[in-house]
């Protein structure tokens, strides 16, 4: 079911949000090789280190890039969010213009207490802004949009990333 603004996009756009919707996964071939950035991002979050956490997201999203065969992102970790009347910003991409690559900008204090992000948060707000790049490059999408697709995308890589995070099965109850 497409979000309310929809129905204002332009047939074109209409066309590209309904590609975006169709794809709901985004299949690393070997996430547990990336185990290692994700640990450092943890790290360096928990450490409170905001030029280690930027270089340890910049690891983790050029090994995402490197096993998806496309083109990095440059990634800037700032202090607090920026605020105003219409809430806290999370994360911001910015697409690839001219000879400039695509920029993922991620802030790791909130803007009202300036605590640390906490760490499911901080890799989830990375990972939308990095879903946005997968958009543009791996998808070939003119557009990149908030569908319930994209947002599947980014628990899919999440729940490969975060394999603590992946819903717990239940277990059959035991035999008597």
């Amino acid at each position: 079911m497409p979000f309310a603004y929809y129905d204002r996009l332009s047939a074109r756009d209409k066309a590209i949000y309904r590609r975006s919707d169709e794809v709901t996964e985004i299949g690393l071939p070997h996430p547990g090789l990336l185990e290692p950035f994700v640990t450092g991002v943890r790290q360096r979050l928990g450490a409170e280190d905001r030029p280690g956490l930027e270089a340890a997201c910049d690891a983790l999203c050029r090994g995402l890039t490197t096993m998806l065969g496309i083109a990095p992102a440059r990634v800037e970790v700032l202090a607090v969010r920026p605020s105003a009347s219409w809430g806290e910003l999370h994360g911001l991409y910015t697409p690839s213009a001219g000879s400039q690559p695509a920029r993922i900008q991620v802030w790791m204090r909130t803007a009202r207490h300036k605590r640390v992000v906490a760490f499911r948060t901080f890799v989830r707000t990375l990972l939308h802004e990095f879903g946005h790049h997968v958009d543009y490059h791996h998808l070939k999408l003119a557009d990149s949009f908030h569908t319930e697709g994209f947002f599947r995308r980014e628990s899919s890589l999440f729940r490969q990333l975060v394999p603590e995070a992946a819903p717990k099965r239940a277990r059959p109850p035991a035999a008597g």
